[in-house]
């Protein structure tokens, strides 16, 4: 009797296991937790670390007296954990205005198949940036709050087969402070748009296009919609992106809403990213 009863216990066990494992999600729908310079849908997973250097150059049109815009860069640095599997935070700094900006992830559903059909993964991110540089027009608005600037963001992607991933990633940037009052808005509105093609075990091709939606008149003067492409080298702990993009800036505040380069008229930047991964 004794034997029939752990027999069944263990029938009922693998069966449970078996109904539990029949869940297959999809993981790495992007190689980071970025595409190239906005968010990917992909949390960190839970306990790790990831060390993210950026750098984007001068134009290359700018001839060889700028060394084909290597004499200039700006930089980017980035540090993110893995506080669950499902939510992740990150604190950078980017040498455009001193800003500082710290940025919390959370990831709602993943795609699945199995006895748990999801056909996208959904996150949703916030953003806030506080502007370091000093304050050099004594006649507008000086108080602290002018400093801050912030990012609400939902991402919707799909891993359509190994080789494929897109995403759309719909965010509002406000902005406490605007160079024109009359003919600038304080809030930006963008659909972000990405895509991965993995070429190799170890290559991928990356594409990045953030338009702003019903941009202010002093946007069309200004500034271009951003467009970036990578390619992505994937080794043992560390992932390098090398990059043409018309943004000179990797902040979202910057490069959705001050992108000043156009790549019909040759106004392209060479960059890279570089991510380091720790498990703790």
């Amino acid at each position: 009797m004794a034997l029939i009863s752990t027999s069944t216990s263990l029938f009922a066990q693998s069966k449970n296991d078996s109904t539990s494992s029949s869940i297959n999600y999809a993981e790495n729908t992007f190689l980071t937790s970025r595409v190239i310079n906005g968010q990917s849908s992909d949390c960190l997973p839970q306990k790790q670390l990831a060390l993210r250097v950026e750098h984007r150059f001068g134009l290359l049109n700018s001839g060889f007296s700028q060394f084909y815009g290597l004499d200039q860069a700006t930089t980017f640095f980035d540090l993110e954990y893995g506080i669950t599997d499902w939510l992740m935070a990150g604190l950078n700094r980017t040498s455009t205005d001193k800003t500082v900006s710290g940025f919390a992830k959370l990831g709602l559903f993943k795609q699945s198949t199995g006895t748990r059909n999801m056909p996208f993964s959904v996150a949703l991110m916030f953003q806030a940036s506080v502007i370091g540089t000093k304050y050099t027009d004594p006649a507008r608005n000086n108080d602290f709050n002018s400093r801050l600037n912030y990012l609400y963001q939902v991402i919707i992607a799909r891993k359509f087969s190994d080789h494929l991933s897109a995403q759309v990633a719909p965010a509002l940037i406000h902005r406490n402070i605007v160079p024109s009052s009359v003919t600038d808005k304080n809030d930006l509105l963008t659909l972000g748009i990405g895509a991965k093609y993995k070429l190799t075990p170890i290559l991928s091709l990356s594409g990045e296009y953030y338009p702003v939606i019903s941009p202010s008149e002093y946007f069309k003067n200004n500034y271009s919609n951003s467009l970036s492409f990578s390619l992505d080298i994937e080794t043992a702990g560390h992932i390098f992106q090398l990059i043409l993009s018309n943004s000179a800036d990797m902040l979202e505040k910057n490069f959705v809403g001050e992108t000043r380069g156009s790549w019909l008229k040759g106004d392209v930047h060479f960059g890279f990213n570089i991510l380091r991964k720790f498990d703790l």
